[in-house]
C-alpha cells in the first residue's frame, strides 16, 4: 500500500506495508514504484492518479472522507513481529532504476534506538519539521520523534523555503529537521541577509549527500554547534555513521577532516577490498556495514540482494577508509571514481578544493572518456553572482592545492547543477551533456 505523508502509522496500524513516493518524482516514476511493489491502494495528495495499477484515493477527496463516516469503533493494531515488511524504500535511481529496500519493523525500532543514542535525544516538546521529503530521510525521522513524544510540523509549502523554515523554527521551540547539504547551503545563505539568530533550532541533521568541509565550516559558523551529520543508505535507514553536534563541531574546531563520525550503536563498518578482505586503518576500500538496521533484501529482486548482501554484509557501494579513532572517512560512490592514465581520482576530494573558492556556489567533478588516458577530470561549476571565476581562476586554484594529474582538465560554468527530486546531483546526467 503506497501511503500519503505521515500515513505510515495508519498502514500499520493495519498490519499492512507502507511504500512512501515523493510526491515531486516523475509521473512514470511513480507509475514504476506503484507498479513494482504491487500496490492495492494509493493515497495521493492531490487528485493526479499515482498509476492506474492501483485505487487512488486522493486525501483532499470525498472517497477519503468517506474512510471516517463509519461507525466510531476503536480498532486494535495488528500484532507484528520484527521481521515483519514495515517499509518498501525506493532509492534514488541515480544509476539506474529505482530499487525497493525492505525494512523491516526491527529494522525501524533499531534505527529509532541508534538515532536517540548517537545523534540526538528525542523529548516531549521536540518539534520535527518535514523540510525535506517524508517519502525518505524527514519521514524516516517520524520513528523516533513519535516513540520520543515530539510533535510534527509540515511547513504550508510543503517543501523547503528558507524564509519559511527560518519563521517556523522562530514561532516553535525546540526544533528539529533533516535536511540535505543543499538545503543547508540555502538557509546558511538566507540567514547571512536576515540576520536572525535561530533561537529555537535544536538540532539539523544533515545527510542524504556528501556534506563538504567548507559547507561545514561556513554553517557552523552561522549557526553554532547545532548540526549533526548522518551517514546511511534505504537499505540501512540512517544509521551506518554519526556524528553529534558536540562532535562535528568538535572536529571542525580542530581543522576538521571530512568525517562522517563512528560506526552507529549496534551497527558494524568494515572497509573491505574487492573479494571482501578487511583492510586495516587508513586504507580505502569498499563500506560494508552489517548489523539489525540492515534491510531484508530489495523487493522482488533476488539477484540485486544477493549481489548487495555477499558474505552477511551490506555492500554499500561507498569508499572509504576509516582512522585510527574509528573515524569513517567517505570518498565516493565505487562507480563515480574516475581512472586516468591507471590512477584514481576521488572526485569529493576536487569538489573540496573547488568549493574552497570564494567564487564557487556548487561544484561537480566527473570523469569523461579519452583516447589516451582512459578518462579525464571535468568540472562543473555555478559560480557566485558577485564574483565568478573564470576557468582559468579555478585551474590555477586546483593547480595549488592537489596534483598535476588530479586537476580538471576542462571547468564549465553553469547556472544550476541538476539534481534528482531529492537534491541528489546528477552525475551520469553530467558525464552524458555535450558540454
Amino acid at each position: 500500500m503506497a501511503g500519503a505523508e505521515g500515513g505510515e502509522y495508519a498502514i500499520w496500524h493495519a498490519g499492512l506495508c507502507a511504500v512512501p513516493i515523493n510526491a515531486r518524482l516523475h509521473p512514470r516514476e511513480m507509475a514504476h514504484v506503484v507498479k513494482d511493489c504491487g500496490a492495492r491502494v494509493c493515497f495521493t495528495s492531490d487528485a493526479a492518479p499515482a498509476s492506474s495499477d492501483a485505487r487512488n484515493v486522493a486525501v483532499s477527496s470525498a472517497a477519503y472522507a468517506a474512510l471516517f463516516s463509519g461507525p466510531d469503533e476503536r480498532v486494535e493494531p495488528e500484532f507484528t513481529q520484527p521481521d515483519d515488511l514495515a517499509w518498501i524504500f525506493y532509492t534514488s535511481g541515480t544509476t539506474g532504476t529505482p530499487k525497493g529496500a525492505m525494512l523491516s519493523h526491527g529494522n525501524l525500532a533499531a534505527m529509532a534506538r541508534a538515532y536517540a543514542a548517537a545523534v540526538s535525544t528525542v523529548e516531549p516538546g521536540d518539534r520535527l519539521i518535514h523540510a525535506a521529503p517524508m517519502s525518505h530521510g524527514s519521514g524516516l525521522y517520524l520513528v523516533p520523534y513519535i516513540a520520543g513524544g515530539a510533535a510534527q510540523v509540515i511547513p504550508a509549502s510543503r517543501g523547503f523555503d528558507p524564509a519559511e523554515i527560518t519563521r517556523l523554527i522562530e514561532a516553535h521551540d525546540q526544533c528539529c529537521l533533516f535536511a540535505a547539504p543543499t538545503m543547508l547551503q540555502r538557509l546558511v545563505g538566507h540567514l547571512r541577509v536576515s540576520g536572525q539568530p535561530l533561537e529555537g533550532l535544536k538540532v539539523l541533521v544533515c545527510g542524504g549527500a556528501p556534506l563538504y568541509a567548507e559547507d561545514a565550516r561556513e554553517a557552523l559558523a552561522c549557526i553554532g554547534p547545532r548540526i549533526a551529520q548522518i551517514y546511511g543508505q534505504g537499505e540501512s535507514p540512517m544509521t551506518i555513521a554519526a556524528q553529534s553536534t558536540a562532535e562535528l563541531a568538535g572536529a571542525y574546531a580542530v581543522g576538521g577532516t571530512g568525517a562522517v563520525g563512528r560506526a552507529m550503536p549496534s551497527v558494524r563498518v568494515r572497509i573491505a577490498d574487492a573479494t571482501g578482505r578487511p583492510l586495516p586503518a587508513g586504507q580505502k576500500g569498499e563500506v560494508l556495514v552489517r548489523g539489525p538496521t540492515v534491510m531484508r533484501g530489495y523487493w522482488n529482486n533476488p539477484a540485486a540482494t544477493a549481489a548487495a548482501m555477499r558474505g552477511g554484509w551490506l555492500h554499500t557501494g561507498d569508499l572509504g577508509s576509516v582512522d585510527g579513532d574509528g573515524n569513517l572517512c567517505l570518498l565516493d560512490r565505487s562507480n563515480d571514481v574516475i581512472i586516468s592514465g591507471g590512477s584514481n581520482i576521488y572526485p569529493r576530494e576536487i569538489e573540496d578544493v573547488l568549493l574552497a573558492h570564494p567564487g564557487v556556489a556548487e561544484a561537480c567533478v566527473v570523469g569523461r572518456r579519452h583516447p589516451l588516458w582512459g578518462e579525464e577530470v571535468v568540472a562543473f561549476v555555478v559560480p557566485q553572482p558577485a564574483a565568478p571565476p573564470s576557468p582559468k581562476d579555478l585551474d590555477d586554484w586546483c593547480l595549488a592545492q592537489v596534483a598535476r594529474f588530479k586537476r580538471p582538465r576542462h571547468y564549465h560554468l553553469v547556472e544550476a547543477l541538476p539534481k534528482n527530486a531529492y537534491g541528489k546531483v546528477l552525475r551520469r546526467t553530467l558525464r552524458e551533456s555535450p558540454g
